[in-house]
């Protein structure tokens, strides 16, 4: 059976179970701490990427892997068997997106807002320092910043904050000029 989880409501409502589960445990922060790691190793390690998104893996190979992962980093067993369970119902590709949804959920209970940020090159501390205020004052809620480098947008920057979509990247800018000239 081929794994059918592209959509991100799946990786949501995996997120709130167990964003459920951590909080009746008291571990929100911890399986915060391990899903936040996993999250990085996702983006470093092409291998992990290949295992969880590719239908030439079983499910149980995807657990097996993703155990050993999870065994090695030291996770919580809440998280083990989070990751165990997407893996065994042939969710393994909605992982990403059900960290995403927990991470937004964990942060709007501490009171804060998740927003990705893609911006063309890495922001130095400094600017870092400068959005982070920014959004506090446009939201009116601390932020916390998952930043993200796109070469493909060019300049400016892009920002995601639940459902809307700041966008004021070149690349943006540039398509609508394209659109515009073409309508002319």
């Amino acid at each position: 059976m081929a794994d059918d989880s592209n959509s991100s409501d799946v990786g949501a409502r995996y997120a709130l179970a167990l964003f459920g589960l951590a909080k009746a445990q008291g571990a929100v922060a911890a399986v915060e701490a391990d899903v936040r790691s996993f999250k990085a190793m996702h983006a470093g390690s092409a291998d992990l990427r290949r295992l969880i998104g590719s239908p030439a893996f079983s499910a149980a190979d995807k657990t097996t892997g993703l155990m050993a992962l999870a065994d090695k980093a030291g996770f919580k067993p809440l998280t083990r068997k989070f990751l165990g369970l997407m893996a065994a119902n042939r969710r393994a590709a909605a992982i990403a997106s059900a960290i995403t949804e927990f991470l937004a959920m964990a942060a709007k209970d501490r009171g804060a807002v998740a927003a990705q940020v893609t911006t063309a090159l890495p922001l130095s501390a400094a600017q870092q320092k400068g959005l982070q205020a920014a959004l506090r004052q446009a939201l009116g809620k601390d932020p916390e910043i998952d930043a993200r480098v796109d070469p493909a947008i060019l300049g400016g920057l892009k920002v995601r904050v639940g459902s809307r979509l700041y966008d004021s990247s070149l690349r943006t800018k540039l398509d609508s000029l394209r659109f515009a000239l073409k309508r002319a």
